[in-house]
This record gives structure tokens, C-alpha cells and sequence, in this order.
């Protein structure tokens, strides 16, 4: 299995290390989260996680200073190799998204899904259609009618009008 990816750091927090992550994980997955990876570095431990709007402030094992937490700005963070991650019924990574094909309820194609907005409220998919275009799909299930990870292909209904927007 890949790599899970389960955020970017985007800039460090105070004086004692602590970094801003954007998650591409629901806030609340990472209370289950142990240890975490920078990029291709050794797992290091959670010493704290608290939330920050639609962001994390995570203080990580050995990052104990802004200067040293400043490199981390950019960097992305993976679950360790062979740590176990459930992330339960209709809940899926980011990057298993990525490049899956949106179709209609009758099989016609929309588009391909480009990229996942994650949001307070409910998470936006962006979905990129064959002319070029591109619309944002809020992702409820008045929308999202499955997400077939094996096919690699999400079944929407669309809102009258969204790709006129």
C-alpha cells in the first residue's frame, strides 16, 4: 500500500516548535493518531494536537524550537509504515480520490475529480470537466451517491446549474 498522506504542514506556531497543518483527514481522525512522518523522515510521536479553525496546531517529538519548525513549512506528513488507520464507512483520503472519474447515475461521464477542498462544514470536490471547465461539488450524499475506490469512479447527482457556475 502507498503512503497515507494526512496533511501539509503550513507554518510554524510560537516559539516551542509547534507547526499548522492543514489535514486531509476529518480534524477529530487525529485524537487516533500516534506517531506521523514528515515526508520521508522516522516516525515521530504526537506530544499534542489541538484544533485551529479548519487547521491542527500539532507539537511533534524533537521539534522543539520555531527555527526548526519553520523547515517543516511545505513538507508533508504521512502515517507511519505499518501503523493502522480505520477510517471507517464512507470516509476516504484525500490522495484515493485524486484523478477518479465523476459519472452520472446512467454512466455518463462529468469529469475528473482534481482536487478536495476540506472544509468545516463539508469537504468540496473540485471536479474538472472534458471542455476544460471546472466546478466545485459539495461532497454529501445528496450529491455523492458512491465512490467505487477499485473502479475509480465516484457516482454524483448533480445541483440544476452547478456546472454553469
Amino acid at each position: 500500500m502507498d503512503k497515507i498522506k494526512l496533511g501539509q504542514v503550513t507554518a510554524p506556531v510560537g516559539i516551542r516548535g509547534e507547526i499548522r497543518v492543514y489535514p486531509y483527514l476529518e480534524q477529530t481522525r487525529f485524537s487516533d493518531i500516534e506517531k506521523l512522518c514528515i515526508e520521508n523522515g522516522a516516525p515521530r510521536t504526537i506530544e499534542k494536537c489541538r484544533p485551529d479553525k479548519n487547521l491542527l496546531v500539532i507539537k511533534l517529538e524533537g521539534i522543539d524550537d520555531r527555527n526548526t519548525a519553520e523547515t517543516l513549512r511545505g513538507k508533508d506528513l504521512y502515517l507511519p509504515e505499518g501503523a493502522d488507520l480505520d477510517l471507517g464507512e464512507d470516509t476516504y483520503l484525500v490522495d484515493q480520490l485524486i484523478g477518479m472519474k465523476a459519472a452520472l447515475e446512467d454512466g455518463s461521464e462529468v469529469g475528473e475529480l482534481t482536487q478536495v477542498m476540506t472544509r468545516p462544514v463539508q469537504d468540496l470536490y473540485e471536479i474538472k470537466m472534458p471542455s476544460g471547465k471546472s466546478f466545485l461539488l459539495p461532497a454529501v450524499r445528496q450529491f455523492i451517491l458512491s465512490v467505487d475506490l477499485e473502479a475509480r469512479i465516484i457516482t454524483v447527482r448533480l445541483p440544476e446549474g452547478i456546472t454553469e457556475l
